[in-house]
């Protein structure tokens, strides 16, 4: 059986992936902020199949307890075979734009946090010489648009970080998945107006279980962003500064 470790469990999309892992009957370790959502989780998943749900509750900005985190999962489930980071905030970027404090507590949340989690996470499945490693990226990462460019600066940040540790991780047999959703239909998005480019969570969380059985590299949810951001990116930047993205 599958042990999984779910850092940011309680988000829609990773709660979708957790409940296909369940139905495979995989023990899992789920790690979120609240406590009282996070049993909630755990309870609905042992219904749907889990042999084993274990919860640990943090505010992953703590990065002094990333380790600490590690060491629960591995003593609760003996073994980690796959991670999933899945935690993050859709920053307002009105609001970064005019605070300093702002712009640097979303990219510590949703960068530093995440790359803090890696490099742990990394060198546990390093020294196992197997796994799989996934995490949630955004299709945001891809080019820095007005809208939302400290959110895309993080999610930038996190694809280059990735694609360096998929290189190193994979002379030792670790798989290094990259999730890039577009908009997806959840509380995060809820103050968005959903078009027809929006997805639904359960058919990208069953992407993202599909993806880290498949051990792919990179992997845009729902597929059809793969080719709108090819578009995107190969835009020119004197036309694209002046485009309202």
């Amino acid at each position: 059986m599958t042990n999984i470790l779910i850092i940011g469990a309680a988000s829609a999309i990773a709660q979708e992936t957790a409940k296909c892992f369940a139905s495979d009957g995989a023990h899992l370790f789920l790690v979120a902020r609240n406590g009282e959502r996070l049993e909630a989780i755990a309870a609905d998943l042992r219904v749907r199949g889990a042999q084993q749900v274990e919860t640990f509750v943090l505010d992953l900005m703590q990065f002094d307890r990333h380790q600490e985190l590690f060491e629960a999962a591995i003593a609760a489930l003996g073994t980690l075979d796959m991670l999933l980071i899945a935690h993050g905030t859709l920053s307002n970027q009105q609001q970064c734009q005019r605070s300093v404090e702002e712009t640097l507590h979303e990219l510590n949340n949703n960068a530093l946090s995440v790359i803090s989690l890696l490099t742990i996470g990394a060198n546990y499945f390093e020294q196992r010489r197997k796994g799989c490693i996934a995490v949630i990226g955004s299709v945001a990462g891809d080019r820095g648009r007005p809208s939302n460019y400290v959110y895309g600066t993080a999610k930038a940040a996190l694809n280059a970080f990735l694609q360096g540790l998929r290189a190193r991780m994979a002379k030792v047999g670790v798989a290094v998945v990259t999730i890039k959703p577009g908009f997806v239909a959840t509380p995060m998005t809820a103050s968005i107006r959903q078009g027809l480019l929006f997805a639904q969570a359960r058919p990208v969380g069953e992407g993202i279980y599909k993806a880290m059985q498949q051990r792919r590299d990179v992997v845009y949810l729902p597929w059809f962003w793969q080719p709108i951001m090819l578009i995107v990116r190969s835009i020119p930047e004197s036309i694209f500064k002046r485009l309202s993205l």
